[in-house]
């Protein structure tokens, strides 16, 4: 198969959990989600579109990096890690704007976070820039983790 057309099926693979997650993001983003109190520090909400749209290319590209590696044995594990954290991205929207689980969504949020780093640290055996590309992502993650957190504070 082409590479080029590998790396669009890898970056579409990661845009379809964006896809789904803001299935459940869109209709909360000016009804319930925003009546709640939220932190200064908190982007615009024109911003989050953009972001995850780039994002999610980033994650395509750094799973393509690692998909070439030439032996398949060696992927195994950094892909699982990259399926779990990949999964748990379009859960959290399910949770948080869906289900307006905020804590809950804290602490899946957490356990995302945790998947990221595993795959970045299992990715980072393979290809470094694959890690590298992955690093805006768990950066914005982070700071979603914080909102996440302090939406929970500030709505009690």
């Amino acid at each position: 198969m082409n590479k080029w057309i590998k790396l669009i099926i890898f970056i579409l693979i990661c845009q379809l959990a964006g896809i789904i997650g803001s299935l459940f993001t869109i209709s909360s983003i000016t009804s319930w989600y925003a009546k709640l109190y939220k932190p200064t520090f908190t982007p615009p909400d024109w911003l989050f579109g953009p972001v995850w749209l780039t994002l999610y290319a980033l994650m395509g590209i750094s799973l393509y990096l690692v998909w070439n590696e030439k032996s398949k044995s060696k992927i195994r594990i950094p892909l699982v890690m990259f399926s779990i954290q990949l999964v748990l991205n379009a859960l959290w929207s399910v949770m948080f704007f869906g289900l307006q689980f905020i804590f809950y969504g804290l602490i899946e949020i957490i356990i995302m976070w945790i998947f990221i780093a595993l795959t970045m640290f299992s990715f980072y055996k393979i290809s470094r820039n694959a890690t590298l590309i992955l690093i805006p992502y768990i950066a914005w993650v982070t700071i979603a983790t914080l909102l996440n957190y302090f939406v929970w504070v500030l709505n009690p």
